[in-house]
């Protein structure tokens, strides 16, 4: 039924304008705006929606990923940017906080919302 449908994804904030400065500024990615929502407009033509939410509940869960090539890099250039990164505690996570564990290396940080995103490198 699905099939041949370009679904998209979405996620709530509960302030559009933090919202649009953080994905539009400090991360750099395009976006646009219609009816009141923000569309994140990603590499490959992916969108992801943006949508007002006045008794949002951020994330538990990681909801956008950014593969990259030099996790390091990415992470200092962020930081340059006022983006804080998590420390979950795990083992082989250093002081920067990215895991070196099993899997990816992965670095967690928050939208203004409190949602949860990442970069990540594969090793």
């Amino acid at each position: 039924m699905f099939k041949d449908i370009n679904a998209f994804s979405g996620f709530s904030v509960n302030d559009m304008e933090k919202a649009k400065e953080f994905y539009g500024g400090t991360l750099g990615l395009d976006l646009s705006e219609e009816y009141g929502l923000v569309t994140l407009h990603l590499a490959g033509g992916t969108n992801v929606l943006i949508y007002p939410k006045p008794d949002h509940a951020p994330a538990s869960f990681t909801i956008l990923n950014f593969p990259v090539d030099d996790i390091e890099a990415a992470v200092d250039k962020l930081t340059g940017r006022g983006v804080s990164f998590e420390n979950y505690g795990l083992p082989e996570m250093d002081s920067k906080g990215i895991h070196r564990g099993e899997g990816p290396y992965i670095a967690w940080f928050k939208d203004p919302a409190g949602n949860i995103l990442s970069v990540l490198q594969e090793k």
